[in-house]
């Protein structure tokens, strides 16, 4: 099996200078791998390059003909960084995800396409509010659509679960799970014990990048592949039959 995408001693950063150095990854269709590591260890510029959003300063990033550019990658930022007071509203934020798209696809198919999603995830009766007016569990909703509605074959996640409560952290779980049946899934988290349960594999991120093929890691593992973080049990939650988005 030929990977989607295959890094090759990749380094990137900003003003020419490197944030992460000489990093190596194969992703594959049915990948589900949680990247953990330290504030200011690359992690999210992982992802940004990944998603095309910065160019490497060295090294390179295939692609497989498999995928279609950037419409086959579908990428939800850290919903932080989502300016609030743009004037927007969710129905327009999750259409934006068809940008790519445009030319392809009339208005009335991407009005019809951003209503269903909107409606399996349950947050249709927001559709016409601001961005600014959403809590942190459907801000995570409404850009979870968005990096859906394109059908994407590689899905990244940048701490989805932040600012989110327990109940919304399950359904989303929940849900990526029946998604890394037909896509792969790179998922960022400061917390490998919460994610440990869920992801296939987990790449440690401080700089360099340690790929670790198992979903169970320990701290001593941690500690050898430079990646400063610990280990916090979490008390096991009850499994939730509730629909996404409800």
């Amino acid at each position: 099996m030929n990977p989607l995408i295959q890094i090759n001693d990749l380094s990137a950063g900003y003003n020419k200078i490197p944030v992460i150095r000489h990093v190596n990854l194969k992703i594959f269709s049915n990948d589900f791998i949680g990247v953990i590591g330290p504030n200011g260890g690359g992690k999210t510029t992982l992802l940004k390059v990944i998603s095309g959003l910065l160019q490497p300063l060295s090294g390179s990033i295939e692609f497989d003909d498999e995928l279609s550019g950037k419409k086959s990658i579908g990428y939800l930022p850290q919903i932080k960084n989502i300016d609030k007071k743009f004037p927007i509203t969710v129905f327009d934020v999750v259409r934006s995800g068809l940008m790519l798209n445009r030319g392809k696809e009339n208005s009335a198919n991407e009005k019809q396409k951003v209503t269903k999603i909107l409606e399996e995830s349950g947050i249709a009766g927001i559709s016409k509010k601001a961005i600014g007016e959403l809590s942190g569990g459907q801000m995570q909703r409404v850009f979870l659509c968005r990096a859906l509605i394109s059908n994407p074959k590689i899905l990244l996640l940048d701490e989805p679960d932040t600012f989110v409560d327990n109940t919304f952290e399950g359904e989303l779980y929940e849900r990526l799970q029946s998604l890394n049946e037909k896509m792969a899934i790179i998922l960022v988290s400061h917390d490998v014990s919460s994610i440990s349960g869920h992801v296939k594999t987990i790449a440690c991120m401080n700089g360099g990048l340690h790929y670790h093929p198992e979903n169970q890691i320990t701290q001593e593992q941690l500690d050898n592949y430079n990646c400063p973080i610990r280990l916090v049990t979490h008390a096991v939650r009850r499994k939730t039959t509730k629909n996404f988005g409800a």
